[in-house]
C-alpha cells in the first residue's frame, strides 16, 4: 500500500493516501453522515463561551470516556460502519483501538486550532489513527521547539494519517479554516484510552 513518511524526527507521522477506494469512501461518508449522533459542544476559551467550530461525536468501548478542552465525552456504542473502518485501520496500524473521536467539518469555516493530543488518558506515546472522508482539507504540523519545522499536507477522501511515537510531545497540529470550501468532511481519530 502506498505510504508517505511526513515526519521521522521527534515522532513519526505517516500518510496512507488511499486506504479506502473512492467508491468505498463516498459510501462510508454517507453512512457516517446519517448514522453518527452528532452534537455541538461548547468550549470555554479566554474567558468566553462559544460553540466548537465543528460537530463531534465520541464512540468506543464501554467506560472509555475522554476529556479535552474541558469537554467530557462518554462513548456511544460502536456501530457496524465504525467497526468496519476500525478493522481496516487496525490492520495497517497493528494497534487495537478502543475509541474514536469523530469530527464533522460542515464547510471551510469549521476548523480545529493548534493542539497536541496529549491528554493523560491517552498514555505516554499515543498512537492516533486519523481517517478522512469527504472534502480534502489541509492538515498542518509544527514543531513545538524548532518553529521552522513545519509540514502542510492535504488529506484526501479515504486517507489514513498515523501519528506515532513522541509526535504529541514535540508537534502540534491543526485543520485551518478555508473560506472558499463549501463541502463537508468527516474525520475519525482512533485512539487507545488507558487508565489514568
Amino acid at each position: 500500500m502506498q505510504k508517505e513518511v511526513l515526519i521521522k524526527n521527534d515522532g513519526e507521522v505517516i500518510l496512507y493516501p488511499f486506504l479506502f477506494s473512492s467508491t468505498e469512501s463516498d459510501q462510508l461518508f454517507l453512512d457516517l453522515n446519517d448514522s453518527v449522533k452528532w452534537k455541538q459542544d461548547i468550549i470555554h476559551l479566554f474567558g468566553k463561551t462559544m460553540p466548537l467550530p465543528r460537530l463531534t461525536a465520541w464512540y468506543g468501548d464501554e467506560g472509555k470516556s475522554y476529556t479535552y478542552s474541558g469537554i467530557e465525552q462518554h462513548p456511544e456504542p460502536w456501530n457496524s460502519t465504525l467497526k468496519s473502518i476500525k478493522s481496516k485501520v487496525e490492520e495497517i496500524s497493528e494497534v487495537t483501538f478502543n475509541s474514536v473521536l469523530i469530527n464533522l467539518y460542515r464547510d471551510g469555516k469549521d476548523s480545529v486550532s493548534w493542539h497536541s493530543d496529549d491528554e493523560p488518558e491517552l498514555g505516554k506515546n499515543p498512537i492516533i489513527a486519523s481517517v478522512s472522508f469527504g472534502a480534502t482539507r489541509r492538515f498542518s504540523l509544527k514543531h513545538k521547539i524548532s518553529k521552522k519545522d513545519k509540514v502542510d499536507i492535504d488529506l484526501p477522501n479515504g486517507s489514513l494519517l498515523l501519528m506515532k511515537g513522541e509526535t504529541q510531545h514535540y508537534w502540534q497540529h491543526q485543520i485551518p479554516k478555508n473560506y472558499k470550501l463549501l463541502d463537508r468532511r468527516i474525520n475519525l481519530t482512533f485512539r487507545v484510552i488507558k487508565p489514568v
